[in-house]
C-alpha cells in the first residue's frame, strides 16, 4: 500500500475542516434558537404615507423573515456538508490507521499514532512515549520524536 506524506497531511486538513463545519453549524443553530427566541425584530424608518393621510416618517418593524430563511438555509447546507466530511475523514481514518499498520518498529508505530489518531502535539507525543518507556535511558523528547517521524517519511519516499 502506497502511503505518502501528502495523505497524513490531507487526513489532517479533513479534520480541520470537520471542526470548522461543526463551528460554524453551532454558531447558526445559536443565531436561529436567539432569534425564536426573543423574538427577534428589526426595524426601519422610511417617508409615506401614514394611515391619516399625511406623509412623513413611517417606523417599520417586523420579523426578519429572509434573514431567518437564509439562517436556516446555510445550516441545513452547512450540516450535509459536514456529513460528506466526515464520510471522507472516516476513510481517511483507515487508511492511515492501514498505513500505520505497515511501518515496521513499533515506536514508530506509537509515535504515529499518537500524532496522527490521536491527534497530540508532538511534545504530548514525548510525554506520552515517555510514561510508557519510564525505563528507557535517553528520554523521548518533542524534537526527537519529529525527528524520528519525519526521517521515516524520508526514507520512505
Amino acid at each position: 500500500m502506497e502511503m505518502t506524506k501528502e495523505i497524513l497531511i490531507e487526513y489532517c486538513e479533513l479534520r480541520q475542516e470537520a471542526a470548522d463545519l461543526r463551528l460554524r453549524i453551532e454558531r447558526d443553530q445559536r443565531r436561529l434558537s436567539e432569534m425564536q427566541e426573543k423574538g427577534y425584530v428589526v426595524s426601519d424608518t422610511v417617508k409615506g404615507t401614514r394611515k391619516d393621510g399625511t406623509i412623513g416618517p413611517i417606523k417599520i418593524t417586523g420579523f426578519p423573515e429572509p434573514a431567518y430563511e437564509d439562517t436556516k438555509a446555510m445550516l441545513k447546507k452547512r450540516i450535509a456538508k459536514l456529513e460528506i466530511v466526515e464520510s471522507d475523514l472516516l476513510a481517511a481514518v483507515n487508511k492511515v490507521d492501514d498505513y500505520i499498520e505497515t511501518i515496521p518498529k513499533s515506536e514508530l508505530r506509537q509515535i504515529f499514532r499518537l500524532y496522527y489518531l490521536d491527534d497530540l502535539t508532538w511534545a504530548q507525543v514525548a510525554l506520552q512515549m515517555n510514561v510508557r518507556y519510564p525505563k528507557k535511558r535517553m528520554k523521548y523528547t518533542e524534537d526527537g520524536c519529529r525527528m524520528k517521524h519525519n526521517r521515516y517519511l524520508e526514507k520512505v519516499k
